[in-house]
């Protein structure tokens, strides 16, 4: 194993020991972990809240078998050991600075991740907006872009438009040559989405789907990316083009759709399909990864495409920045700042 000479034998952490509300969360001193076989060890500098965070936090969404337990799906920091190489992988160097996305434990100063789910940060990137791209990156890519890129021109509507899901989606979509449509819950939002580049509709104030067949001209979308399930299931069909897609990808709206419009799926040759970052093995993990740093990665270091950050919390106070998540009044990504860069 190769390591940094600084390690240190113990570092902080966020942690919990009963479901609950962001009061639960606390620092604990544990111990720095050993990376294994075909992992890095990362001294996190900064650390990317995210909504399964808080389901795990509420005891509804437990880790996946051989998971860290603990909080943090996403860092950016400086690689200090790494573990024996796989076959035909190549481990960073020390002293490298990636974003992971992690199997769980990002809420600390270090944090394992698997070589796969490491990226550089992007040219003149910090940690923050370093931190804010695995994720919801890896998310939007699998599930819009993958398996082949869509067609220019295909038309993407996207629910949570101001979300850190939301805002990557719109500036992809726009990327590479698609329509974007997206909802959001007040006039500010949706000013934020048509500023990104999207055709806003406001949920709050208007029938979604009425207002993508006016502005489709009857024709609806190629692609629907819906994070909020059984609320929207019915109106998302009726909205989607002959052959369009419903990925749907969170249930804040509810896992049950009452009187699902079968027909329509099966007459309008829709494809209904749902996905789950989480769960998926290392192997398909590094394939998003591969086809980001290919795709996405330039648009980056170029500065055409940015992760959108609306504000940062130190890391004892995590609670409060699942607090600010829960309130649903943010824009983008709420980070941890964990170290100096």
């Amino acid at each position: 194993m190769t390591t940094h000479p600084t390690i240190p034998p113990s570092m902080k952490a966020v942690c919990f020991t009963e479901p609950g509300g962001p009061d639960v969360l606390h620092v604990e001193s544990i111990a720095v972990p050993t990376p294994g076989r075909g992992e890095v060890l990362i001294r996190v500098m900064a650390a990317g809240v995210n909504r399964p965070d808080l389901i795990q936090r509420q005891g509804l969404y437990p880790p996946p078998p051989g998971a860290n337990p603990r909080l943090g799906l996403e860092v950016a920091g400086e690689v200090v050991a790494c573990g024996a190489p796989l076959e035909d992988s190549t481990m960073p160097a020390i002293g490298s600075r990636v974003c992971a996305l992690t199997n769980g434990g990002g809420y600390a100063e270090y944090c394992l991740a698997p070589v796969g789910q490491c990226l550089p940060w992007p040219v003149g990137f910090d940690a923050v907006q370093a931190a804010a791209l695995p994720e919801t990156y890896f998310t939007v890519w699998s599930n819009l872009f993958m398996p082949a890129l869509p067609p220019k021109g295909a038309r993407v509507l996207i629910h949570g438009g101001t979300s850190g899901i939301g805002t990557t989606a719109i500036q992809l979509v726009r990327a590479f040559g698609g329509e974007a449509f997206a909802t959001a819950g007040s006039a500010e939002k949706c000013a934020l989405c048509e500023t990104l580049g999207a055709h806003a509709i406001n949920y709050r104030e208007e029938d979604f789907l009425a207002r993508i067949r006016a502005m489709t001209q009857d024709e609806g979308v190629n692609t629907i990316l819906d994070m909020i399930g059984g609320a929207y299931f019915n109106r998302n069909l009726k909205s989607l083009a002959p052959d369009g897609r419903l990925v749907i990808i969170a249930l804040q709206g509810g896992a049950k759709a009452e009187q699902a419009d079968l027909a329509r799926i099966m007459t309008r040759r829709l494809i209904v399909t749902g996905s789950n970052l989480r769960p998926r093995d290392a192997a398909a993990k590094a394939r998003i990864a591969r086809g980001l740093q290919t795709h996405v990665w330039p648009l980056l270091d170029k500065g055409t495409i940015r992760p959108l950050i609306h504000t940062t919390f130190a890391l004892d106070e995590a609670g409060s920045a699942q607090s600010a998540m829960e309130a649903g009044t943010h824009s983008g990504k709420i980070i941890l700042r964990v170290a100096a860069d």
